[in-house]
């Protein structure tokens, strides 16, 4: 079991490898890896993926200000562009039903330091797997190792009910065959 909050759902393998996030950053920084295997085809997991252009998908009443974020995929997203708003994030490079990655704005990286992430959809035999990876600037002074370790406990439980509701939503359109 990991007590840093740097991994949930990640094998080995996927904790090692390199996404399209890595090398983003101009500091030392540590990676963060949270992961989930979705029985759906790795087109409807994306398609899910794109929704958090919209919504972020875990604990609305934290994230969304408490609205509820929508369980059907809206009509016609907007296509995807280097500079759109991805959560906190702005997008840096994307790949359809691939990957999503972005960096954190200059403000807000100055209150928590430099990040990256990456959406990843992989295929998994008749499923795929559904990874991120956030690269947080790892930070000496033992104030700074606090705060990203909080950080990185928060973003694990916030991340964990998204990448959970995600694979929800994704399974039951598979099933029906939506997406």
């Amino acid at each position: 079991m990991d007590f840093t909050g740097r991994v949930w759902g990640a094998t080995a393998a996927e904790r090692e490898a390199h996404y399209p996030c890595d090398g983003l950053l101009t500091v030392p920084y540590e990676g963060w890896t949270r992961a989930v295997e979705v029985a759906a085809p790795c087109a409807t997991v994306f398609r899910w993926v794109r929704q958090l252009t919209i919504a972020p998908y875990s604990y609305d009443w934290i994230d969304f200000r408490g609205r509820k974020s929508p369980d059907r995929l809206t009509p016609e997203p907007a296509p995807l562009a280097v500079g759109q708003r991805f959560l906190v994030f702005d997008i840096v490079d994307f790949a359809a039903d691939q990957h999503i990655t972005g960096v954190l704005p200059e403000a807000p990286a100055r209150r928590y330091g430099q990040m990256a992430v990456s959406y990843v959809v992989l295929p998994h035999g008749d499923a795929c797997r559904l990874l991120v990876k956030v690269d947080s600037a790892s930070r000496r002074p033992l104030i700074r190792r606090l705060q990203q370790r909080l950080l990185a406990w928060g973003d694990l439980v916030m991340m964990r009910k998204q990448l959970l509701t995600l694979k929800k939503y994704a399974e039951r359109d598979a099933a029906a065959g939506v997406g």
